[in-house]
């Protein structure tokens, strides 16, 4: 459920403006959009999950 650093790092390499960005808007909301997709299927899959769904 949770993003894994690999991941978060291949949406940090893809959106960056420089080689040590990561804290550019465009990284920033690349890396929570990407959670809120992880999230969306988890709820998908586990409908009972109201906890997970708080976080939403």
């Amino acid at each position: 459920m949770a993003l894994t650093q690999e991941r978060k790092n291949e949406i940090i390499a893809q959106f960056r403006t420089h080689e040590t960005d990561t804290g550019s808007p465009e990284v920033q909301i690349a890396v929570l959009t990407e959670q809120i997709n992880t999230l969306n299927e988890h709820l998908r899959t586990h409908k009972k999950d109201h906890h997970s769904r708080r976080g939403l």
